[in-house]
C-alpha cells in the first residue's frame, strides 16, 4: 500500500510523525524514532519568553553601568544566567538534524511582536526543512477582543513567513471562536499549513500544600472526536 503524501510540500513516505516533544532531547531516542520508521521529527517549541529574557538579561548587563568601576570587569555578565535558552535550542537542532536522515522541523512559540521572530530565520539556517510556529496565548486582557488576537495572529504569521524561504505551519488550539474563517486568514498571510490542535498541560493546585501539581495525561482515543 502506498501512504507516500505531502507535508508541507516535503515529500514523506507516510503522514505519521512524532509532534513537538521531549524525545527529542536524547540522540539516541531521536534516531530510535528515524529506525521506527517515524517520516519526519518535530522540534519541541522554543518560547518567546526564552528568548525575550535572553535579550534582556544581556541587555542589563552590557548597557547598565551602576554596579561597574573603571576597569570594567564587571561589564560582562556571569554565562549562568545565560546558558539556557535560545543559543542551546539552535544547538539541539543542529545536533538533531545532523543525527538523521529525516526531514527535522523547528518550533517557535509565542504571542507578540518582537525581535524574539529573528530566531525564525536562524531555525532555518540551522538546516531545518520548516518551521512549526506555536501562537497559543492565554489571553488576560478584558480590554482586547478575539478579533485583536487573531489580527495579532495573523500579523505575526505574516511577519515570520516574510523572513524565511522554509515551509511554515502554524499550530492552532481548538478554541477560536470561527475557526475556519481563521484559517483562511492564515492561509492568506502565508501559511503554508496548519496543525491541528494543541494539545495542553493543564495543571492543578495542591490545596494543601498550595503548589502547583504538575501531571500529565497521555491522549486517548476521544481527543480524536474535536478534531
Amino acid at each position: 500500500m502506498d501512504l507516500s503524501t505531502k507535508y508541507l510540500g516535503l515529500d514523506l513516505p507516510h503522514p505519521f510523525m512524532p509532534g513537538a516533544s521531549p524525545l527529542v532531547d536524547d540522540l539516541d531516542t531521536v534516531r530510535r524514532l528515524e529506525d521506527a520508521g517515524a517520516a519526519a521529527i518535530v522540534m519541541n517549541s522554543l518560547f518567546e519568553e526564552q528568548v525575550v529574557y535572553e535579550q534582556e538579561t544581556a541587555a542589563h548587563f552590557m548597557e547598565d553601568p551602576s554596579y561597574s568601576f573603571a576597569e570594567a570587569q564587571t561589564y560582562f555578565p556571569d554565562p549562568e544566567p545565560l546558558s539556557f535558552g535560545p543559543e542551546e535550542y539552535l544547538q539541539k537542532l543542529v545536533r538533531v538534524v545532523d543525527a538523521v536522515d529525516l526531514p527535522v522541523i523547528g518550533s517557535l512559540n509565542g504571542t507578540t511582536k518582537g525581535r524574539w521572530l529573528e530566531f525564525a530565520r536562524l531555525i532555518q539556517d540551522t538546516g531545518a526543512a520548516g518551521l512549526e510556529l506555536n501562537v497559543y496565548a492565554l489571553p488576560t486582557n478584558p480590554e482586547e477582543s478575539a478579533a485583536e488576537i487573531e489580527s495579532l495572529t495573523v500579523d505575526i504569521v505574516r511577519e515570520v513567513k516574510n523572513s524565511i524561504s522554509i515551509p511554515l505551519a502554524v499550530k492552532l488550539s481548538p478554541y477560536y471562536t470561527a475557526p475556519v474563517h481563521f484559517a483562511k486568514c492564515l492561509e492568506a498571510a502565508g501559511a503554508d499549513g496548519l496543525v491541528i490542535f494543541n494539545r495542553f498541560y493543564q495543571p492543578d493546585i495542591d490545596a494543601e500544600e498550595l503548589e502547583i501539581a504538575r501531571s500529565l495525561h497521555l491522549s486517548t482515543s476521544s481527543d480524536l472526536l474535536l478534531r
